[in-house]
């Protein structure tokens, strides 16, 4: 249980999502539902990371054996060590993802059906490309649960990878709300530095990885 909550957490990690969140922060002027706008932009990713889990679930129900094989030798651990040295090299070599972020921005400067599918595009394809996501999905799929125990705790780890952007958004919030003018500093602050935030985030997940596929030897 634990193995599958440190993957989920590991997920938690979604840098673009948190980037996507603090830019709004600092760019939506304080007359304007900042609160409404990342609310349905989470709302639509956790939707998103929810089915995937469920139908991720499901195939590995269906895979139930060929998942303990995998789970239950080293092979697992090797995996996890390969995807972590290979983050790392990717986090290295950096990226900038500032087009991107351009081409996303449209639907969220107010709050409508738009931010939602885009929140829920977002969580289908950052978890389609994680691996902590499928492996912590893998661990609870060959554990000794209930199927009904297996599939409500769908929830909770949709919300489990959820919970830095979340954490995030409850920040910016309160920075926004706040008079001071240091208050609105840390939102500029925090802007001028998502990549370098990014950076370690990257190799923060690579390193988790790497110590769990070590464990797991």
């Amino acid at each position: 249980m634990w193995h599958a909550v440190s993957f989920a957490l590991a997920d938690s990690l979604n840098v673009l999502l948190i980037g996507l969140i603090i830019i709004v922060a600092v760019i939506v002027p304080s007359d304007k539902p900042f609160g409404r706008i990342v609310s349905l932009l989470i709302a639509g990713d956790w939707l998103g990371v929810f089915l995937l889990s469920l139908m991720t679930m499901y195939v590995f129900d269906g895979l139930e054996s060929g998942v303990k094989a995998v789970i239950s030798s080293p092979v697992f651990g090797i995996i996890l060590i390969g995807v972590g040295v290979l983050g790392a090299i990717m986090t290295w070599r950096g990226g900038d993802n500032s087009q991107l972020i351009a081409k996303l921005m449209p639907p969220l400067e107010k709050p409508t059906v738009k931010t939602f599918a885009l929140g829920l595009v977002l969580g289908l394809v950052q978890s389609l490309t994680s691996i902590p996501f499928f492996a912590g999905i893998a661990v609870l799929s060959v554990g000794e649960f209930s199927t009904t125990i297996r599939y409500v705790g769908m929830f909770f780890y949709a919300t489990l990878a959820l919970s830095l952007p979340i954490v995030v958004a409850a920040l910016a919030t309160a920075l926004r709300r706040s008079p001071q003018k240091p208050a609105k500093g840390a939102l500029i602050w925090l802007d001028q530095n998502r990549r370098q935030a990014g950076v370690w985030a990257g190799y923060c997940v690579a390193l988790v990885l790497i110590l769990m596929g070590v464990a797991h030897l």
